[in-house]
């Protein structure tokens, strides 16, 4: 299990280090010069000169990208040109309407995505299963912010339940989890319908083998088999479309959180990249990414935790 952790480890810490050095390369590349963006065609050639020297475009591509990863392993993430604050204050800030929104949405999508694949897989075959698959084939095609339009025009305007958009922040918990509900609900949906299509599939390839009809030959029942026996033999694609689907809720809220008008992190990188705030635009990517692959590493454990075999590979 020690090998195990630390060659996932390694594997973490490269992922990391090639992750910044091809973000800050592609930032760079973006055509254009930031500083003639943020001042306007007319600014004078010494105030050009100054942000410039401000903004350290002077200096040779590698030893930006030293004192960039310097300053963010010291936890200094720089400042906003636009908005004159410390980008970690901004980044945190985001992230504490992120996170607990992709976290509430995967606890949705799971909640719903367990039962119904349970329930296809019990009934394979059948009518049953042809209506729940015909179901998630609409919850995947259907668009996520057409339905969080109409949660919006039901749950907001029709009958004011929930608020239509606006984060009041958590120091009004309540408040801020209502806020939170309508957009989860609307990334939860597509993500439901796959996690439960990947659940069933998995269920039925493992009631195929020896030993479920083994249990089947003691006398369990086939809800029983599935829930005691093929469940857990069949986690191993549930966990990883679950991870997945986090760092997508993570990465790809920014359509929903423009919907909502939610301060999240996938909002703040548009605004930065619109603005050319280049230091902006790093830091948060690279911050997102890292939790991406934070979850990937967690995930990893996750599989060993489930099936002992990969422990001992």
């Amino acid at each position: 299990m020690t090998g195990f952790l630390l060659r996932r480890m390694l594997s973490l810490g490269l992922s990391l280090a090639v992750a910044s050095a091809l973000i800050f390369a592609v930032v760079e590349l973006i055509p254009g010069d930031p500083a003639s963006y943020m001042l306007g065609t007319g600014a004078q050639p010494d105030t050009l000169a100054a942000l410039r020297e401000q903004m350290g475009l002077n200096q040779p591509f590698p030893l930006r990208y030293l004192q960039w990863i310097g300053g963010i392993l010291s936890g200094d993430f720089g400042q906003s040109l636009t908005y004159k604050t410390p980008v970690a204050a901004m980044i945190l800030d985001r992230m504490a309407v992120s996170l607990p929104l992709a976290m509430l949405s995967l606890v949705l999508a799971v909640a719903l995505a367990g039962p119904i694949g349970l329930f296809a897989a019990r009934w394979r075959g059948r009518a049953p299963d042809t209506a729940v698959m015909a179901t998630t084939q609409i919850g995947i095609a259907l668009p996520n912010f057409w339905f969080a339009m109409l949660l919006v025009l039901i749950f907001a305007v029709r009958l004011r339940l929930l608020p239509a958009g606006g984060f009041p922040g958590w120091a009004h918990p309540v408040a801020a989890l209502k806020a939170l509900i309508l957009p989860a609900v609307a990334l939860a949906l597509p993500q439901a319908a796959i996690l439960a299509r990947v659940l069933r599939s998995a269920l039925i390839e493992v009631m195929d083998q020896d030993y479920i009809r083994t249990a089947r030959a003691k006398g369990l029942s086939t809800s029983q088999t599935l829930i005691r026996h093929g469940l857990r033999n069949a986690m191993i694609p549930v966990l990883t479309v679950m991870g997945m689907q986090f760092s997508f809720l993570l990465a790809g809220a920014i359509i929903i959180e423009n919907v909502f008008y939610l301060p999240g992190l996938g909002r703040l990188i548009f605004q930065a990249i619109t603005q050319r705030d280049l230091i902006v635009v790093q830091s948060a990517v690279l911050v997102m990414v890292a939790v991406v692959i934070l979850v990937t590493f967690l995930v990893d454990l996750a599989y060993a935790a489930v099936d002992p075999r990969l422990r001992r590979a």
